[in-house]
């Protein structure tokens, strides 16, 4: 989803360190991966070839033709790829996001007050440009007809910069998808580690609703607490992708709910499918497609999955912190090239 910030847990808690160490890799046998045979694969390989012919690559290529006709899911992936365990000295962390759901309006109101911005043409990458608070205390940005719509909730605002994409219902009845258009130059600070710095909260008791009921509480306060975070995200209007079908990820295209992951391309390349094996209170054992990317998604063992859309996805996503193993699927040849490399 090109989002400012991947994982809403992390958006809230402590940030983690990138990985440093050379990758190692291993390659595993089909039954060494825990409940292989009960997934549905069929389902995993019509998300795979949702971006799989965007893939250059010659190797992934020929594996795209044969995938268009196959009727045998599992079959196709046993025969024309190897599962590869990849790892750094990073242990491994599964978390979760998902695409927000406002309420808005295409016009201005005492209802709906707090705009959403196209980027300003001044904007220039990799530059730093004014900070959130600058731009909402000084209102640089008003009356310049970069509004998309107006929101009934600043607070639901922020989040929508954090997650860098959403889905907007407007009072008329419509809807429209905003997604990630540019930034202000200005790196992420947690506002969720700003509140346990204060004395406010353990840092296990910081969430997204956490946060969001201390600045609904603490009006003034909470203010302040969003504008200590300097980065400000635009948005563009996404109308190129229908209402019922998911976000567009790192690939252009649209994404699926408990199918789809972001990752480091720096180990896991995007469009490859990788056997997901997260522990935790729910835990999940299938095959999900690399179709996503973020900032905070950093080491060979590190993914942040995608739950869907609206609040209750949202609810679901902000409770993920949870270990596991991830392993990726590549072509024959590349699988064995890069074992006998490592």
């Amino acid at each position: 989803m090109m989002r400012a910030l991947a994982a809403t847990g992390l958006a809230f808690g402590l940030a983690l360190s990138a990985a440093v160490a050379e990758p190692r890799y291993s390659i595993l046998d089909w039954s060494d991966l825990d409940g292989w045979a009960r997934d549905d694969h069929a389902q995993a390989l019509d998300v795979f070839m949702e971006t799989c012919p965007d893939l250059d690559d010659p190797d992934w290529a020929s594996l795209c033709a044969v995938g268009q006709s196959q009727k045998n899911a599992r079959t196709f992936f046993e025969l024309f790829f190897r599962p590869v365990l990849i790892e750094d000295d990073s242990p491994a962390l599964f978390t979760g996001y998902f695409e927000p759901e406002l309420r808005g309006s295409r016009t201005p109101s005492d209802k709906f007050r707090y705009p959403l911005y196209r980027k300003p043409p001044e904007v220039e990458p990799g530059q730093q440009w004014y900070t959130r608070a600058e731009i909402e205390k000084n209102r640089i940005l008003s009356g310049r007809g970069l509004e998309i719509a107006w929101i009934d909730d600043p607070v639901d605002v922020f989040f929508l910069q954090i997650q860098g994409s959403g889905r907007i219902r407007l009072d008329d009845g419509g809807k429209i998808r905003v997604g990630y258009g540019g930034r202000n130059g200005h790196e992420y600070r947690s506002v969720g580690r700003e509140l346990v710095r204060r004395g406010l909260f353990e840092a296990h008791q910081v969430s997204a609703g956490v946060i969001r009921n201390w600045v609904r509480r603490n009006p003034t306060d909470g203010t302040e607490l969003l504008h200590h975070n300097p980065s400000f995200i635009f948005f563009r209007e996404v109308s190129e992708v229908p209402s019922e079908s998911g976000p567009l990820g790192a690939m252009n295209r649209s994404i699926t709910a408990l199918r789809s992951i972001a990752v480091d391309p720096e180990y896991t390349p995007l469009g490859a499918p990788v056997w997901v094996e997260k522990d935790g209170k729910s835990p999940l054992r299938r095959l999900m497609i690399a179709q996503d990317t973020g900032s905070a998604i950093k080491g060979a063992q590190r993914a942040d999955i995608f739950y869907g859309s609206g609040a209750e996805a949202g609810k679901i996503a902000g409770r993920v912190r949870d270990d596991g193993r991830m392993v990726v699927l590549l072509p024959l040849q590349k699988a064995y090239a890069l074992a006998s490399d490592g």
